[in-house]
């Protein structure tokens, strides 16, 4: 019998990303799936050295399975990621019963090193320096049959002090834009209608082939691919955004209204002690334009309090910066020291409690901002794109959820007796407005069967009941991670 395994997957994007490609290199190796309420034969940790006690998060998660492996002796388990990355052979130790540790620039090796190490008896650690084989040449296996990542670039040229990203995803390498294009056309072949395009640093796209418009180029290249309805993008950075990308979502029909863009401190002083290459008039100076050229774009953004050094004054300037922005939402972070980034040794490190109490100020002026920003939602027509997996407590009431073209969260419910399949268009009128979502609790004005829909339906092999969707996947689609913005 073909052995099952279970990817678990923590942090960003580009973890999410990564597991759809370790996912798909354990099939093609013969692995399938682990049924629901069954013990895999093999568990693979990708894992995030970014969040919070993410390496006593990795051993707890590691001693639970310790057990488990002592009674089933055929059981491995890999661990890869950005902590794999960093902690490298100190994983082995702290976890003799690891049987893998493979970092971020060798996902492709891991059905090698499992293999390895089931016949040596032996725990395999590969961790590469750089990058050999970039991941989007391997296999994959999505879990939507309507929305897709495709990666224009791994690694980051940054050093912001807060961060140890680029210490373990290694300098900025970009694809060729005929490579990513490609990429795309092949997905719309498959009745992909969204794509993400997915970089650590995503605008500074062509650094490394020097030239400064290739992103913008690589937008409005996609605008000109038949069938490929919604074009997003995660995540820029503020020094390098320039108005030559905002020109170009403005124009290309599919590129959508909506904008991921990191502030982390609306304080300059505090901004250069994070070696953020840019300051608040830029920052504001970017949302004016964007604004200017799409008024209905909806923006959002990262936002971290306690930073050391941050005093009451630069706390007050973000809160006047998110203000200003009119942010449609914000990922906002307590600092937290980080071994191995510049800013854990550095003075005036701000006291939990100081930290918690501005932390709850900004979230409470974050969602007050983005509640009011919803409210002038209500009465407008929306096209939605419908999502897998509905919510529990609308199960009962038929009700689905889609994203709007400036990815807002939309909940309706569907026309009786009409089937809607993920990956469909419904466009509905907004009704009601809450902080995180939107309800349209009218009736629908128009389904619109799609490519995508057809593609989600012949993959469940079975006609879609009326209005019912999938349950939600285990490792994600391009659409907000609740706890997983980009690590910028």
């Amino acid at each position: 019998m073909a052995r099952t395994y279970e990817v678990r997957t923590y942090g960003c994007q580009m973890n999410v990303h990564d597991s759809e490609r370790l996912t798909g290199l354990l099939e093609d190796a013969g692995y399938v799936a682990v049924p629901a309420d069954e013990q895999a034969d093999v568990v693979v940790f990708n894992t995030c050295a970014v969040r919070e006690n993410a390496d006593n998060k990795l051993y707890g998660n590691l001693s639970h399975l310790a057990p488990v492996k002592a009674a089933n002796p055929g059981m491995q388990i890999a661990v890869g990621g950005c902590l794999a990355q960093k902690d490298r052979s100190t994983i082995t130790s702290k976890a003799p019963y690891v049987d893998v540790v493979f970092g971020t620039h060798n996902i492709g090796s891991l059905p090698v090193l499992l293999e390895r190490a089931r016949v040596m008896e032996e725990a395999q650690v590969e961790i590469l320096e750089s990058l050999e084989v970039f991941p989007s040449t391997l296999p994959t296996k999505r879990d939507s049959a309507y929305a897709a990542w495709v990666s224009v670039s791994v690694g980051c040229n940054n050093t912001c002090t807060f961060c140890i990203v680029p210490s373990l995803r290694g300098k900025e390498k970009d694809r060729r834009p005929g490579e990513i294009l490609a990429e795309v056309e092949a997905l719309v072949a498959e009745g992909v209608s969204e794509i993400t395009l997915l970089g650590q640093n995503v605008n500074a796209y062509g650094v490394e082939f020097g030239d400064r418009q290739a992103f913008s180029k690589l937008l409005r290249a996609c605008g000109e691919i038949e069938g490929l309805e919604r074009v997003r993008f995660t995540s820029p950075h503020p020094a390098e955004f320039t108005d030559d990308v905002i020109e170009a979502m403005a124009e290309t029909h599919n590129v959508m209204p909506q904008l991921h863009m990191p502030l982390q401190s609306g304080s300059d002083k505090v901004l250069k002690d994070m070696r953020r290459s840019y300051r608040q008039a830029k920052f504001l100076g970017i949302i004016e334009r964007v604004r200017a050229a799409m008024p209905d774009a909806a923006i959002t953004t990262d936002i971290i309090v306690g930073f050391p050094g941050e005093t009451e004054e630069d706390f007050q300037a973000t809160l006047d910066v998110v203000r200003e922005a009119r942010f449609s939402s914000a990922f906002t972070f307590q600092y937290s020291k980080r071994p191995g980034t510049p800013a854990a040794t550095l003075p005036d490190q701000i006291s939990p409690e100081v930290v918690r109490d501005r932390y709850d100020r900004l979230v409470a002026l974050v969602n007050e901002v983005a509640w009011e920003e919803n409210k002038l939602l209500v009465g407008r027509q929306v096209e939605l794109m419908v999502a897998e997996g509905q919510g529990r407590k609308d199960a009962a009431t038929n009700r689905l959820s889609g994203r709007g073209p400036d990815n807002r969260l939309v909940h309706f419910t569907p026309p009786a007796g009409v089937e809607v399949r993920p990956g469909d268009m419904v466009t509905v009128e907004i009704t009601y407005a809450a902080p995180h979502h939107l309800n349209a609790d009218g009736d629908v004005i128009e389904v619109r069967r799609t490519r995508s829909g057809d593609a989600w339906q012949a993959r469940t092999s079975a006609p879609a009941p009326a209005g019912v969707g999938l349950g939600m996947p285990t490792i994600g689609v391009p659409a907000p991670l609740p706890d997983a913005p980009a690590c910028r």
